[in-house]
């Protein structure tokens, strides 16, 4: 049953402890109608389609998320934290456009978006890292005005 958690003040909340708590979303008082709405329409679509993704493969890349390792053409690439989960996030979205601020919410655990940047910068090293040629990728592709879509 998917978990949505309203809380007062953005000082009580801790994203990451949320999360592992079992909670798949929450809103911070105040909030408008329309913005708790969206959410509780979202969380269960969220909770209905994150298969569980322990390896992934694609082109010359195969990754191991469980021992957070990655090989393109063999080799090994080095990745951060974040640039795993993002990746992970991706893999259990495979073929869906996936917005911005969908993205720092999911990924990053954002309420606020001070700046979608994050996201842009995130996806470039992820290109640069795992693509044939980033300068025109095939598999982290930018939908203009929409967001970004993963194809395996």
């Amino acid at each position: 049953m998917p978990i949505l958690i309203l809380t007062g003040s953005a000082a009580e909340v801790d994203p990451a402890l949320l999360r592992e708590l079992g909670a798949d979303d929450y809103v911070i008082k105040p909030f408008s109608p329309k913005e708790l709405l969206a959410r509780v329409r979202a969380v269960p679509q969220r909770s209905r389609r994150t298969p569980r993704v322990e390896q992934l493969y694609f082109a010359d890349v195969s990754v191991d998320f469980t021992k957070m390792e990655v090989f393109r053409d063999g080799r090994p690439v080095s990745l951060t934290p974040q640039e795993f989960k993002l990746l992970k996030y991706f893999s259990q979205n495979p073929e869906r456009v996936i917005s911005r601020d969908q993205l720092l919410s999911d990924v990053w655990g954002y309420d606020s978006y001070p700046s979608t940047r994050t996201v842009d910068s995130h996806i470039l090293t992820l290109r640069q890292k795992l693509e044939k040629d980033p300068s025109i990728p095939a598999h982290f592709l930018t939908v203009h005005n929409a967001g970004y879509k993963f194809v395996p």
